[in-house]
């Protein structure tokens, strides 16, 4: 009898092993469950596929960005490095340059006599507003996508939340139309109530620390083109006030 007490029990505990898989447990849920797995899911695979592009990116363009600056200070010609960012692959820092270099050729092609003070001040200007642009420009095609890690983040724990609740929601419902609380009953509910919720988390959490960190990085790649700006503006600033004074 006794053998006959554990036998039962050892198969109950294997089928609802069987059935608590996550595979099983996915083809078990009703479709709201269903759906919300896999809105998961996607939310999961897309969130790693902007991570993965987005740490990529950062790093080609810093270290592009030193490359860039060692050649824009070793005390080269301005027009030379024009012409060789021109031909080469480019990045923020270096269209940066070209859109102030851009409006110095057209300046550049004004014959001495006709420069005058008011020409240089609003080449200045020009120059400035140019690069504020490019500035923002720049920034919006770095930060693309940033919005969804940040959606995800806040907003996947709440949905695996749903997933929770409905599961719970089955479960009770199980126990009144079959009036039995065993655990062979209970369990296939509050399986497809925890996947729900651990699904929701495996999607925030990479997403809440990948925004952080991103983010963090973008405005440090901020920080350094408004310096770049800031002193190539000093730069050019000067040639045109010793171009003026000739």
């Amino acid at each position: 009898m006794e053998n006959d007490v554990v036998t039962a029990v050892e198969l109950g505990a294997s089928a609802i092993s069987h059935n608590l898989s996550p595979w099983q447990l996915f083809l078990q849920a009703d479709i709201i469950v269903k759906a919300v797995i896999l809105l998961l899911i996607g939310a999961s695979f897309w969130s790693w596929a902007i991570i993965f592009e987005k740490v990529m990116r950062f790093r080609r363009i810093s270290l592009l960005a030193t490359k860039f600056e060692t050649d824009f200070w070793s005390g080269g010609s301005l027009q030379d490095l024009y012409e060789t960012v021109q031909r080469e692959t480019s990045h923020p820092m270096s269209r940066l340059f070209q859109s102030a270099m851009h409006e110095w050729q057209r300046f550049s092609q004004v014959s001495d006599q006709q420069v005058q003070a008011s020409r240089l001040e609003g080449l200045q200007r020009r120059i400035t507003h140019a690069m504020n642009v490019s500035l923002d420009r720049e920034l919006g095609q770095l930060q693309k996508y940033l919005g969804f890690l940040a959606t995800v983040g806040s907003t996947a724990p709440f949905v695996g939340l749903f997933g929770t609740v409905w599961g719970i929601m089955n479960s009770f419902q199980s126990i009144a139309a079959s009036k039995d609380t065993s655990l062979a009953v209970v369990a296939p509910g509050i399986a497809e109530a925890l996947f729900a919720t651990a699904l929701g988390l495996v999607a925030a959490i990479p997403s809440v620390v990948a925004y952080n960190k991103l983010s963090g990085d973008l405005e440090q790649y901020n920080g350094r083109l408004e310096a770049f700006g800031t002193e190539f503006r000093s730069l050019m600033s000067r040639q045109l006030e010793e171009r003026a004074a000739q």
